[in-house]
């Protein structure tokens, strides 16, 4: 049982944990934002303890479902990564699908009866798209789109978790958020094909990078670095947007921006080889640091608080993963 448990925390992969949690944490911040409003209708600040179940939850959702894709990748996970658990057998598949189907389930009763049934909508959505997603990802940019939706999906379920609200439940700033959210994580999905490339395209795994290869690939990972930066921009200055930046979303911003370029040219120098898989904990700074900056738009203390600790503790555990092949 133990050695179990131990293999399936490490096939959980958790520095990947803040991507699910910082994303769900800027919708409960937006929910919170509004609750707080004087133009507030039936929101209320939700409690301490909801809170803490709704972010518990949002943390383990990138692990309980992470068992799922490696089962359904075993095929590429046999060449880019063929000591995970799963693979050598360590894990055992069939167990593993049962706990976290049966964790799955839980969250799903938490969550419609505990807190609000709403939410199932996005929790659903969320499962059904990560299913997908291994469709997704062998058919280039789509793959990149699904995993980005996906994500967003985190962010819709903390908002409508985190108390009642009236309809329409997606205004235009709303949506704009999730927008932001599914291109960041469309963007960090995107540079971490470059470390599967050569299983990917064993497996006939078409995602962007196998359809391009590498030489063009590395380029389009300099470039669109800029690609969250110019959303914002767009969006913001069409007013799509209702909250006003301050100045510490400014600093954030700027702080975030540099991640992001930084990370774009990290994959153009090194689009292959070992150090494109040490890679990952710049890429996943800067996604998680990025989601943590858009909180500052409803909650300056809490993002940078957030921002801090992503930092931090995205690189701790992911120095706790430093076999490339696992």
């Amino acid at each position: 049982m133990l050695t179990f448990i131990k293999a399936y925390i490490k096939s959980m992969r958790l520095y990947y944990a803040f991507v699910t949690g910082i994303s769900g944490w800027i919708g409960m911040a937006f929910y919170e934002y509004i609750a707080k409003s004087p133009y507030q209708t039936i929101e209320m600040v939700p409690s301490t303890e909801k809170k803490a179940v709704i972010l518990v939850m949002l943390f383990l959702s990138w692990g309980i479902n992470q068992i799922i894709n490696d089962y359904l990748g075993l095929k590429e996970d046999s060449i880019n990564a063929p000591q995970r658990p799963m693979v050598t057998g360590e894990l055992d598949p069939p167990k593993a699908l049962a706990l976290s189907g049966l964790l799955l389930i839980m969250t799903l009763l938490i969550t419609y009866f505990y807190l609000e049934p709403i939410a199932l909508i996005s929790a659903i959505l969320g499962i059904v798209l990560n299913f997908l997603y291994q469709y997704a990802k062998g058919h280039g940019i789509f793959g990149n789109i699904v995993f980005g939706l996906m994500i967003s999906m985190c962010t819709a379920f903390g908002f409508l978790a985190a108390g009642p609200t009236e309809s329409p439940y997606f205004t235009s700033s709303r949506v704009s958020v999730l927008i932001l959210v599914a291109v960041m994580n469309g963007l960090m999905t995107f540079y971490t094909y470059f470390k599967d490339y050569a299983g990917d395209k064993a497996a006939d795994k078409r995602t962007i990078i196998v359809q391009l290869g590498i030489d063009k690939s590395r380029y389009i990972a300099a470039i669109s670095a800029f690609l969250p930066a110019v959303i914002f921009s767009l969006l913001y200055f069409n007013n799509f947007i209702e909250a006003r930046v301050n100045n510490m979303f400014l600093i954030l911003a700027g702080l975030t921006f540099f991640l992001e370029l930084w990370t774009g040219y990290l994959y153009y120098k090194n689009p292959k080889g070992r150090r494109t898989y040490y890679s990952l904990a710049a890429n996943f700074r800067a996604c998680t640091c990025g989601q943590a900056t858009l909180i500052a738009l409803f909650n300056t203390e809490l993002a940078m608080l957030l921002f801090l600790v992503s930092y931090m503790f995205v690189g701790f555990l992911f120095d706790l993963h430093t076999n490339p092949k696992s």
